[in-house]
Formats: structure tokens, C-alpha cells, sequence
């Protein structure tokens, strides 16, 4: 039996003239960018939802305890990531519900299931992917033998809860790797990544007017308690540069000073930035350099000479779909599909996100298989 799902008169909060309560539907940012896809989701759903927005968070166990201690600052629970988050909120005049506690939700949107809060574990959920996964390491496999918390393992272990209903991921290739690692392929629905699905048309050459160079894009591995060869990185660029300028971007969660300090002792002539559109500098630059970032999709979608950590093959196997700026609308159209369910229990099996303007009836139909 095929379902549609259609967008609700946004106009008037109607469907066939009948008056309906707009369904509360929380967003669970975490770091800036998660946030802005949460964001971006939630604008494809203006006048069809009553959205609310929160940083992320922990309300239960051990990993609530900490964060009300303040010990985890350097996580998207606190320190810069969350005030950046709440910047953003406050500044988009968004409504905040720190904590996802004023509200009964219909649907939870959030970016990472490596906490699940006890107050959505009775919801629906949808699932974001936002970037690259973390590598599975040695950590990630002792974690997943042991069973131990998945946030040890940090996003290698993204989508392992399986406490939700889809998870949009970034392309083919990342709804296959996931499905190596066990998840359901059928909880899985490729809508692509907003902001990395249409990087050869939003990117701003003039936004960075240099040319010739080598940009390095650095994580925040020793942030987040990873091992950080950084002296080593830092040599294996001057060599790949090869005499060309270098440009460094720290990442935003980065201790900058220390950053700089190390770059500047081997590579004393290079440019540190610590602030930027990393995209915008990658549209100039001869070749992107990276430890274990996304920023490396946008040197493959436009061509540039890559360097990363990951294996290039796998990574272009990997690289999200480019498909117009669409990304944002099509996980909208999960979450209206999730909306669409009757109870808790109520699970129908996702088929496609179609973008087929033969077989769409409406701007935003979802086709669906009910059972």
C-alpha cells in the first residue's frame, strides 16, 4: 500500500479546510553546525510545525552527572560549541528549550544519538548526519566488543543506537557504510547534507582573494582526548606544499595558541586563521591538506588536489551528494513522514525521499510503503 505524505496548508495550519494542532517538534543542536542544519530543517517546515530548539545535552546517568559538573566543556555539552550554538539560537530568533523539557514532542530531531536523553526515548526520533564520521579505531572496537558507552568512541559510533526512526545520511556510499557496521538498511534514507550538497555553487571565490596556495585545514583531536601527532601533521604539509604559501584554518575548538605556536615553529612564513568560511578558502587554494575533516568533501567536489588521513578511494565513495541545496528539504520530508505515524509503535517503512516531479503530487510528497 503506497502512503503520501503532504505538506500541510502552511497558510492557514490546515488540511482541507480543518482546523489542526500544529505538531511541537524539538531540534537538538550540538556544535555550530549541527545547529544550523537543525535549522535548516526546521525552516523547510515553517507553518506546518511548532519548532523548538536546544543545544545538546545530557539529563540521566553518569554522563548527566558530569555535565552538571561542568567536566565537559570541551564537548558540544559545553564550553564554546554550546555558547556558539546558543548564539545562533539567540540571534535567529529561534525558541529555546535548553533541555527539551517544556514541551510534550511529537517528533525529536537531532543530530547524534552517542547520548540518547532519557526524555526522548519514548519519541520519535529523526537522526542527522552531520559530517564525517570518526575512524573506527582501536577505541571504537574495544567499546563496541565490551559494550561500553558509544560516546567513548566518539562519532565513530554514530547511529549504533538505533533508538530512532530514520537516519538521514549524507550518500549512497555513507547508507553502506553504515550498513556494515549493522545498521538496518530500511532505517536508513539518503537525503544528502546541508550545506555540503551544492558546494560548486555556494562557494565564494572572491570571499578569500589569494591564489596558489596549500590550505591545511587542523581538528580538535587533543580537544576531544585523540591522539594529535601535530609536529608530524604540520612537517607532512610543509612537504606536500612543496614550496608553495601555506594557509592553516584552525578548528573552531581548537586551543588556537597553542595551534599557532606549534605551526609557526616549523612553518614560520604560513598564514594561521583561526575565523572563516573554510569552503571559501578551499574554492582558491592548489591543494586541501587534512587530519580527519569534512572540509576534505569540498576539495573532491571541486576538484582539488586532497590529502587526508582517510583513504582517498573510501572518501570519495563517501562524498555526499551533491543534488542542488536540496538536502535541507529532504529530511524535512522524513520528518513529515515520522509525523505522519499514528502511535509510538507505528512504523512504516520508508522507500524514497522522491525528487521525481512525474510521481510528486505535491512540493514535498513523501512516498511510503505502510507495515
Amino acid at each position: 500500500m503506497w502512503v503520501t505524505v503532504r505538506r500541510a496548508n502552511s497558510s492557514k495550519g490546515a488540511v482541507n479546510g480543518e482546523s489542526v494542532r500544529k505538531p511541537k517538534v524539538l531540534f537538538i543542536g550540538g556544535a555550530l553546525n549541527q545547529t544550523k542544519i537543525a535549522h535548516a530543517v526546521a525552516s523547510e517546515l515553517d507553518g506546518e510545525i511548532d519548532a523548538h530548539f536546544s543545544p545538546f545535552y545530557a539529563d540521566s546517568g553518569g554522563v548527566g552527572v558530569l555535565d552538571r559538573a561542568h567536566l565537559l566543556e570541551w564537548t558540544a555539552m559545553g564550553g564554546e560549541m554550546r555558547r556558539s550554538s546558543l548564539e545562533y539560537l539567540e540571534d535567529h530568533g529561534l525558541p529555546v528549550d535548553d533541555g527539551g523539557s517544556r514541551n510534550n514532542y511529537d517528533v525529536v530531531v537531532t543530530g547524534s544519538d552517542l547520548v540518547v536523553q532519557k526524555n526522548i526515548r519514548r519519541k520519535r526520533v529523526v537522526l542527522l548526519q552531520e559530517g564525517m564520521t570518526d575512524p573506527q579505531n582501536a577505541l571504537y572496537k574495544v567499546v563496541r566488543t565490551l559494550k561500553l558507552p558509544r560516546y567513548l568512541a566518539s562519532t565513530a559510533s554514530f547511529g549504533e543506537s538505533l533508538r530512532y526512526d530514520f537516519l538521514c545520511a549524507a550518500s549512497e556510499g555513507y547508507k553502506q557504510y553504515f550498513v556494515d557496521k549493522g545498521i538496518p538498511a530500511e532505517k536508513i534514507v539518503v537525503t544528502g547534507l546541508p550545506h555540503w550538497d551544492d558546494l560548486a555553487g555556494t562557494v565564494d571565490p572572491t570571499a578569500f582573494p589569494r591564489s596558489g596556495y596549500v590550505l591545511v585545514a587542523t581538528s580538535d583531536a587533543r580537544e576531544t582526548f585523540k591522539v594529535d601527532r601535530r609536529r608530524k601533521f604540520i612537517r607532512e604539509a610543509v612537504e606536500i606544499a612543496a614550496g608553495r604559501p601555506l594557509v592553516f584554518k584552525l578548528h573552531p575548538n581548537e586551543r588556537a595558541d597553542r595551534a599557532a605556536r606549534e605551526i609557526k615553529q616549523i612553518a614560520p612564513d604560513a598564514e594561521v586563521l583561526q575565523s572563516g568560511d573554510v569552503n571559501d578558502m578551499i574554492a582558491n587554494c592548489e591543494a586541501v591538506v587534512t587530519q580527519y575533516s569534512t572540509v576534505v568533501y569540498t576539495g573532491l567536489a571541486l576538484g582539488k588536489e586532497c590529502h587526508s588521513y582517510f583513504d582517498m578511494d573510501e572518501l570519495r565513495r563517501l562524498l555526499p551528494m551533491q543534488n542542488g541545496g536540496t538536502s535541507a528539504a529532504r529530511m524535512a520530508d522524513v520528518v513529515r513522514h515520522v509525523l505522519s505515524f499514528r502511535t509510538f509503535g507505528d512504523r512504516r517503512r520508508l522507500v524514497d525521499v522522491c525528487a521525481c516531479s512525474d510521481c510528486r503530487s505535491g512540493p514535498n510528497d513523501l512516498h511510503a510503503t505502510a507495515g
